[in-house]
């Protein structure tokens, strides 16, 4: 097999699976492999983010519907690939290239709806089809689990000097990703502890349609005097700033990078038990909630803000150290290698 790799993104813009696009990327580089990127082309995206890492690229439309024409036709004409292994990082791409054999095929998101016949067309012929959880493996079969990893994030916490708790929610603002439960949690617990909790909500509605923006705004509103909205942090930033973060998901996730990265900052944190999030933070996380349910999230919230130095100091260098073995840059550059040397790339 040839030692070139092209990676195929599936947006222009960064998410979770452009993010580990880029850590795919630098990590097989440093396994030895050739290794470029292409993808539609987005302001401050995921091709300026690899171009800068030292990558060549590859700039396609930005245009959905003419992306997945323009990658189409690059592959068949071979565009700057010549024999290199084509890495559908996502159903677009792996959609785009539909009838190219010897593709590696990797989704970071569970095929619903139409998109699941889509899928099992687009990953016939593919030398692997990969997901980022066991979770996900169960509900998509025929493939092999790739977990993700994060770069450290080194964080110091300042601790709540004046009695508030800053709860954090970092991600997209939309209902699948909990939001409006959140939401009520934060008002059950102002009724039972009054301007104790505030809550700093991180991130941007990108990938979000218009209507569930509204329910999230909708659900938002009563609690808007306690939310401080700062938009889009990095995650230093945002793991300097709170005392809890908050990862409140309804859908069932297929990984959970932020609780990773959380692990990795030492941050304490709440999950939902929704998809593969317990199983990113292991059997001994001590706080987990109901997805969807409100009430248990306060409860579970309520009880991590009481817990001792002692016990959180305990938790987090637990956390930390799982992050070390499982979730860390090294860990992921091993598991990469593991998959290359068996599919004869290295």
């Amino acid at each position: 097999m040839t030692g070139r790799l092209v990676l195929a993104a599936n947006n222009g813009e960064l998410g979770g699976g452009e993010v580990m696009l880029l850590h795919l990327a630098d990590a097989a580089r440093g396994l030895g492999l050739d290794v470029a990127v292409v993808g539609p082309d987005a302001e401050a995206g995921v091709l300026d983010r690899a171009e800068a890492s030292g990558h060549p690229v590859t700039r396609l439309s930005a245009s959905r519907r003419r992306y997945l024409r323009e990658l189409r036709d690059w592959d068949r004409a071979k565009g700057g690939r010549g024999d290199a292994v084509l890495w559908c990082n996502g159903l677009v791409p792996a959609a785009a290239t539909t009838g190219h054999r010897g593709r590696v095929v990797h989704l970071h998101q569970e095929p619903l709806g139409l998109h699941r016949p889509l899928a099992r067309l687009a990953t016939r012929g593919a030398l692997t089809t990969l997901v980022p959880s066991h979770s996900m493996a169960a509900r998509v079969p025929r493939t092999r689990v790739l977990w993700n990893w994060t770069d450290d994030q080194p964080a110091t916490r300042r601790p709540a000097s004046d009695g508030v708790v800053t709860l954090g929610f970092l991600g997209r603002p939309s209902p699948d990703k909990g939001v409006t439960v959140l939401a009520e949690a934060l008002a059950q617990l102002e009724r039972e502890h009054p301007g104790r909790h505030r809550l700093l909500l991180a991130g941007e509605p990108h990938f979000v349609d218009e209507r569930e923006r509204d329910r999230a705004e909708s659900a938002i509103a009563p609690v808007a005097h306690l939310v401080d909205r700062p938009g889009w942090l990095d995650r230093a930033a945002f793991f300097e700033t709170i005392d809890l973060a908050v990862f409140p998901s309804v859908i069932a996730e297929s990984f959970g990078l932020v609780a990773a990265e959380a692990m990795a900052a030492r941050a304490p944190f709440v999950i939902s038990d929704a998809g593969a999030l317990p199983e990113v933070t292991g059997p001994d996380h001590p706080w987990v909630a109901r997805a969807g349910d409100a009430a248990d999230l306060a409860r579970v919230i309520a009880t991590a803000t009481r817990a001792t130095e002692g016990e959180r100091t305990a938790y987090l260098d637990a956390a930390r150290q799982r992050w070390h073995t499982h979730f860390s840059p090294d860990a992921g550059r091993a598991r990469l290698h593991d998959l290359l040397t068996d599919l004869r790339l290295l």
